[in-house]
């Protein structure tokens, strides 16, 4: 799976085409990539992307990974690379 990141644009290169990220979208994509094959709890992954406290969180970041899964999965229901590990959460695997 090709995969490019273009910042300015808060896009995502597949090798379907571009699409385009929200704000937070885009942060949570790249948070994840940055630490690729590392799975991620979604309080740490709010507490670092919100800089928040992360309150009841788990549907928030459930919700943003599902949209992410639309833009760069070929099957959303059964993702290849934005995965989620029981009591581990969320990685992104290449």
């Amino acid at each position: 799976m090709f995969l490019k990141l273009n910042k300015d644009e808060r896009t995502v290169e597949t090798a379907d085409g571009n699409r385009t990220l929200t704000k937070k979208e885009y942060e949570i994509l790249a948070y994840l990539m940055d630490r690729q094959g590392q799975y991620m709890p979604a309080e740490e992954i709010y507490a670092d992307v919100w800089q928040a406290e992360p309150f009841d969180c788990h549907s928030v970041i459930a919700v943003h990974i599902r949209h992410i899964r639309e833009k760069i999965e070929k099957d959303p229901s059964r993702p290849d690379h934005l995965k989620m590990l029981w009591k581990k959460g969320y990685g992104f695997i290449f």
